[in-house]
């Protein structure tokens, strides 16, 4: 224990130390811990593919990822988030993993089911694992959690959200990359090919390989968008399976035929900073080229 705090403090001065010699002062150290943490960037996307049939035209999605509840994230902030979601009235509600920071240390598993149970999403609401569902012992638990509070929790497979009218998308999850066993031919197994695909997948390096299947969209998180952006430079770390995509939106494989989306996520972990990284809770509008065409 005594060496991961002493790890943390060192990793905490060396960023203390950039931000100043960056030109940024104590004024910028203070905003990145206390100001730019507790900031929520509400980001709107629109979705078009020729795949999502017509009846899906005007759907809502929206994602949040990764809110290390317990390091910096708190459940106050957690019930406010709730409250903004129901707010914009989303179709569909996903969870791109990492729900609790350390989940050995974590005493309130009642209270946040209770919570996540409020999030409502006519349409469903899914989630996959990341790498801190898992460290920890914690794959029983988020399971636990996820499931109890009505989340699909797609680990290695997938589900088809159908209308009245007939039709239907799929939603597909994969297991985190770092300590899980990600399998995309079984998540895939079940899907007609010439369904409209979505794929929940926590590190967004698997892109590259999703790409490889009939799968039009990624959600993924774990990047944090960097936490730290150094200007001129970029992001100051990036973890295994988020170094090549970071943040936004990226078009990737043979004839851009996959879109990736990486989203910033909400807490903090390791360092409790964020400097030019705002959290982000993320909204999509699917439009259906069927019927805007």
């Amino acid at each position: 224990m005594s060496e991961q705090i002493t790890r943390r403090t060192f990793i905490k001065r060396a960023v203390g130390t950039l931000l100043t010699a960056g030109g940024l002062g104590t004024g910028s150290y203070f905003y990145a811990r206390e100001v730019e943490p507790r900031m929520l960037d509400i980001t709107r996307h629109t979705i078009k593919n020729a795949a999502l049939p017509s009846g899906f035209d005007g759907v809502r999605v929206i994602q949040f990822s990764d809110t290390h509840i317990g390091f910096q994230y708190t459940m106050e902030q957690l019930k406010q988030l709730i409250t903004k979601i129901n707010k914009l009235k989303p179709d569909l509600i996903v969870f791109t993993g990492d729900l609790l920071d350390d989940p050995r240390n974590f005493t309130e598993k009642n209270e946040l089911i209770t919570m996540l149970s409020n999030l409502d999403a006519p349409l469903g609401k899914f989630a996959v694992y990341g790498n801190h569902d898992h460290g920890g012992y914690g794959s029983d638990l988020y399971k636990q959690i996820m499931e109890q509070s009505g989340f699909t929790l797609l680990l290695n497979t997938s589900a088809n959200i159908k209308l009245l009218d007939g039709s239907s998308i799929w939603i597909a999850g994969i297991d985190d990359a770092m300590l899980g066993k990600p399998d995309l031919n079984a998540s895939m197994a079940k899907i007609p090919t010439d369904s409209y695909t979505i794929l929940l997948s926590h590190a967004p390096d698997k892109a590259e390989e999703a790409a490889q299947h009939p799968i039009q969209m990624q959600m993924s998180g774990h990047s944090h968008g960097g936490q730290i952006q150094i200007p001129f430079y970029g992001p100051l770390v990036t973890p295994p399976f988020a170094e090549k995509y970071v943040e936004g939106f990226y078009t990737v494989g043979p004839n851009d035929g996959l879109t990736l989306y990486v989203n910033r996520g909400l807490g903090t972990t390791r360092l409790p900073f964020r400097f030019l990284s705002q959290p982000e809770l993320a909204i999509f509008t699917l439009i259906s080229e069927k019927t805007s065409s």
